[in-house]
């Protein structure tokens, strides 16, 4: 087992093999969603007194930390046509994100969130999908070009939970493997949202052996796996590591993470940073 960071040569191959890429461009696809957060911690969400409007979706916050960081990145995905749509278009685009993607659906709204963290520092979300505009987002509606333009093309499992945006989200991984993208997977499970623990099971691992980066918590191997000990490296590669996985990452707080490749297991210190 190695200490600390060393280079992904398979991944960084992969980079360089694709022409004509738009300065690495990475899209992103899936879910988009207005978060309403209480001004306070170690709350209930009935307890909160009040709360902020922010915007979320993992694959969209993913688009606007890699603009942030000086990447290019876009994101392919669904809003209701109604103010909250809107203005999370608008906060893409003020974030330096490509959001020609970005489809609006006039028959449903801009999904919600409610979220607050616990005293046990646990997480608790209250969603409102009955369905959400990025539920309902049509093969037809994909962005060709700018999926046959990623360098990586990046998604979770919210968008593979009912159609139509299954069969979209398929056929983006389709579109964007075949023209030479990295497929980069966080499943980012949101257990309330599918009908089922057996459905989100089957769902996040329907798609598994396709990707070529995977990133997971430690809560997700226990799911996933149904192995208590989430640091057991030979549990992670034995039933999480596929033939044609090039990284798996899995993150661990504050701690920091460690990383899986074909020859090594390599453990990355987390680091404090004063804000």
């Amino acid at each position: 087992m190695a200490e600390d960071y060393a280079p992904c040569d398979s991944i960084n191959d992969s980079l360089n093999m694709k022409e004509g890429a738009n300065d690495l461009l990475v899209v992103c696809f899936g879910e988009m969603l207005i978060d309403f957060v209480p001004p306070v911690c170690g709350v209930s969400l009935a307890e909160a007194p009040s709360f902020k409007t922010a915007a979320g979706g993992a694959p969209a916050n993913v688009a606007v930390g890699i603009s942030r960081l000086g990447g290019s990145s876009a994101f392919i995905g669904k809003l209701g046509d109604d103010d909250f749509g809107h203005m999370l278009s608008d906060i893409l685009k003020q974030n330096k994100v490509d959001n020609s993607g970005v489809r609006f659906d006039s028959t449903a709204r801009t999904a919600l969130a409610f979220i607050t963290l616990r005293d046990d520092g646990e997480r608790e979300f209250l969603f409102f999908r009955h369905p959400s505009a990025d539920m309902l987002l049509q093969e037809s509606e994909l962005d060709i070009n700018l999926l046959e333009q990623a360098r990586i093309f990046h998604y979770g499992s919210i968008s593979l939970i009912s159609e139509p945006c299954r069969s979209s989200h398929i056929a983006a991984m389709r579109i964007a493997k075949k023209s030479g993208s990295i497929l980069s997977y966080d499943p980012n499970l949101r257990l309330a949202l599918w009908s089922s623990a057996e459905a989100a099971r089957e769902g996040i691992m329907s798609i598994w052996d396709q990707a070529d980066v995977i990133k997971i918590s430690e809560e997700e191997i226990t799911f996933l796996t149904g192995c208590d000990d989430h640091t057991d490296d030979k549990v992670v590669l034995d039933k999480l590591f596929h033939p044609n996985l090039k990284l798996l990452i899995v993150t661990e707080g504050a701690k920091g993470c460690r990383y899986y490749t074909k020859v090594e297991v390599v453990y990355v210190r987390g680091r404090l940073q004063k804000v």
